[in-house]
């Protein structure tokens, strides 16, 4: 004699066998997973970042873009500084809130002195722009994507204007200097 498979009984309808069942559910989950996978973005340029956008110049864990508009890479060319350019400088400086952590004149406040002359991640013109434009780690925003080339250069000719103090009452933070 044959064994008739067992079926169950739902609020009166018969039901198919736990073997039939298990078969229906995982074949609806390989279908399900197979038609997600194939429905995702294929990789590549976001709207956030164009495709002819370079990828940064300083890339590392903590790296934050300002206004959440990642900074096109590229060579640095230095444009002329003058008394206009600082001028344009220190109201973009003023502008963007950096005195909220430089400090007024930027002596420093939460963030470092950068009137003092001593510049952590280097003090030649292009070292500041790049430390302004892609941004730092712990803190230090990329602020290219928000002010473009010409404005980093704007605030890196205002920084460069500030007089460094004869007589500065801090150490240097690196041993021997």
């Amino acid at each position: 004699m044959s064994r008739q498979p067992t079926f169950w009984h739902v609020r009166g309808r018969r039901m198919p066998p736990m073997q039939t069942l298990r078969a229906l559910i995982t074949s609806a989950a390989l279908v399900s997973a197979v038609a997600a996978c194939s429905n995702s973005a294929p990789p590549g340029p976001t709207s956030a970042q164009p495709a002819s956008a370079a990828p940064p110049g300083i890339v590392y864990e903590a790296h934050m873009a300002a206004g959440g508009k990642p900074p096109e890479g590229g060579v640095l060319v230095e444009p002329q500084s003058d008394a206009a350019g600082s001028k344009t400088g220190e109201s973009l400086f003023l502008a963007m809130n950096c005195d909220g952590c430089h400090g007024a004149g930027a002596v420093g406040w939460i963030a470092p002195s950068l009137a003092d002359g001593r510049w952590r991640y280097g003090g030649s013109d292009q070292e500041i722009f790049s430390s302004i434009y892609y941004g730092r780690p712990k803190g230090m925003p990329a602020f290219g994507g928000m002010l473009g080339p010409k404005g980093v250069w704007s605030v890196v000719s205002y920084l460069k204007s500030i007089q460094v103090p004869a007589n500065e009452a801090t150490e240097s933070w690196q041993s021997g200097q």
